[in-house]
């Protein structure tokens, strides 16, 4: 397996293959939030970053950046709020400013082109704004630069999601530690689940608003949004393959 991870490159050997600006840079972003009881506290790093590692190994022009592990606030209809232990969270002005910093500093080194692969919902627009102002500098500084920003679960299609929820599908609202994040990990880490600690909830309800300061008691005392319990590593391994075949086929 040929290695696609910038981080374990020599310097002199990733100079080689960046200078000309013809390759590629993955970089997935997550968080560090709570999952529910039954797994880590890091799959929303883990999955993008072993998806960008599996579409890089089908390029022959991507690497792979270390990456970005703290991401916005987790926000309670999304990901349960920041009322958990664990759940370890930077500003949105933190966020954009480090990944504006990081494309910059990847620009210096001769790259042009861009793929942020976001594993958490809550980035997304920190994210847009980012690579928009990175653009924006480049562009007077007289280089093009070009950023993709995608979120792995917008490649899921019908078809899969049937599969993996025979029984419904509640929405990828309440998604937050249920089915498939939880099938994902038994297929990447399963030594990071724990299925035996698994709390079957019914899918969460949420008013059609936000309050500030967040009420605690929106969120199921679990940190999941729905139940994780009917999530299996061939789900798991459904997800991941149209994943990372959809976003191979489209940007390698």
């Amino acid at each position: 397996m040929k290695k696609v991870k910038l981080a374990e490159m020599d310097w002199v050997s990733y100079h080689d293959r960046v200078k000309d600006g013809r390759c590629k840079i993955v970089m997935p972003v997550g968080a560090i939030e709570q999952h529910g009881p039954h797994m880590s506290l890091n799959p929303d790093v883990l999955i993008p970053e072993h998806i960008a590692c599996r579409v890089a190994e089908r390029s022959k022009n991507m690497l792979v950046a270390p990456p970005i592990a703290y991401g916005y606030k987790s926000q309670v209809k999304s990901g349960g709020g920041n009322f958990f232990p664990g759940t370890t969270c930077v500003s949105g002005r933190s966020l954009e400013e480090y990944v504006y910093d990081v494309i910059l500093a990847f620009l210096e080194h001769g790259n042009r082109e861009f793929l942020i692969i976001n594993g958490h919902f809550e980035n997304s627009m920190f994210l847009v704004e980012a690579a928009d102002r990175a653009v924006k500098y480049a562009r007077l500084s007289g280089i093009e630069l070009k950023v993709v920003l995608l979120s792995y679960w917008d490649f899921i299609s019908e078809a899969t999601v049937k599969k993996v929820f025979p029984d419904g599908f509640s929405g990828w609202a309440v998604e937050h530690g249920g089915v498939l994040e939880t099938s994902i990990m038994l297929r990447i880490h399963p030594d990071l689940v724990d299925m035996s600690k698994v709390v079957d909830v019914p899918p969460a309800e949420f008013p059609p608003y936000d309050v500030f300061p967040p009420d605690p008691t929106w969120v199921p005392s679990s940190g999941t949004l729905s139940s994780p319990s009917q999530a299996t590593s061939e789900k798991g391994e459904w997800i991941l393959a149209e994943c990372i075949e959809k976003i191979a086929e489209t940007f390698s």
